[in-house]
């Protein structure tokens, strides 16, 4: 990308072609891939520091903040026009997701699937810091799949449907956080542009979900996530870095442009080599000793000429 080496938005963009539809995939890659419905299978959403954690970190996140800084072009409205059509077909999507998790819930091993649900987040941590590691782990929908038959309980499973309000509401609400954090980058994306360093927040976005992956099998951790996506954001924005692009470009329309016409020219200018031009021109030819290099360059007793 140019600003940020992103690992999962370069995966991305090498098979989503254009700006908005790299922001949709990457938006939505949790509802694709099932990380989403793992999730609130497992409780992440139970609350409101979990419906935040997971809108601010799965939905939104580094890889939106890269996708909306480093490759969303046109003026700020466009933008929000962007961020306002993926939300349009995020947040139902959430909602239809969390109304359909309470439904599964009945055949599975809750407690079993919430590991693999956890192991979901830290992979996607790891592939968030690097991209080397992110290679060698296995994708977050076959993670998903490998949980759901491992925690599946056919003896006796009833799959009943069972509409849980609260789960849509939930689920809506963590899809709504997501929205309102890429709309947010956008809306102030000329000021952060300049002063976000891109991959100190991927690295501490990329602590969060860790924390988050073990809170999620019972560590007591509560809303330390949040507070190192906090402290990320902090020590991410430096306005002095603003500064310094903003004195660069002053500087540069202030340079007036190079005039060939005044270069010098070093056969006026210097007076040694106009009278070791004038020798070659009037004197002898160079002697046995003159060594011709390609054909191009010629050095008499090993030194080159003063006009090369």
């Amino acid at each position: 990308m140019s600003s940020s080496r992103h690992p999962i938005a370069l995966r991305l963009e090498r098979i989503v072609d254009g700006p908005t539809r790299l922001l949709a995939t990457v938006m939505l890659l949790p509802l694709v891939d099932g990380i989403f419905p793992a999730l609130v299978l497992a409780g992440a959403v139970d609350s409101v520091a979990g419906i935040l954690q997971v809108g601010l970190l799965v939905f939104g996140g580094s890889a939106t903040l890269a996708v909306v800084l480093a490759e969303l072009d046109g003026t700020r409205r466009e933008q929000v026009r962007v961020v306002l059509a993926v939300g349009a077909l995020l947040i139902p999507l959430a909602a239809v997701q969390a109304a359909l998790a309470p439904t599964i819930a009945g055949v599975l091993s809750l407690d079993v699937f919430g590991r693999f649900a956890a192991l979901v987040v830290a992979a996607i941590a790891a592939k968030t810091a690097s991209a080397r590691v992110g290679e060698l782990l296995p994708r977050p929908a076959v993670i998903v799949g490998l949980g759901f038959v491992a925690s599946v309980r056919p003896a006796g499973a009833e799959l009943v449907v069972h509409l849980d309000p609260a789960a849509v509401v939930h689920g809506t609400a963590a899809g709504a956080v997501g929205v309102a954090f890429a709309l947010a980058v956008a809306l102030a994306a000329p000021r952060l542009r300049e002063a976000v360093l891109l991959d100190r927040f991927r690295f501490g976005s990329a602590v969060a979900l860790g924390l988050l992956a073990l809170s999620i099998i019972g560590f007591p951790f509560g809303r330390a996530p949040l507070a190192v996506l906090a402290v990320t954001a902090v020590f991410a924005f430096d306005p002095a870095e603003a500064g310094r692009h903003a004195r660069d470009a002053e500087s540069t329309e202030r340079e007036p442009p190079a005039d060939p016409g005044d270069s010098p020219d070093p056969a006026v200018d210097d007076p040694a080599l106009t009278d070791s031009q004038e020798r070659g021109a009037d004197g002898p030819s160079p002697g046995p000793e003159a060594v011709t290099d390609g054909g191009d360059r010629a050095s008499v007793d090993g030194e080159r000429p003063p006009w090369f």
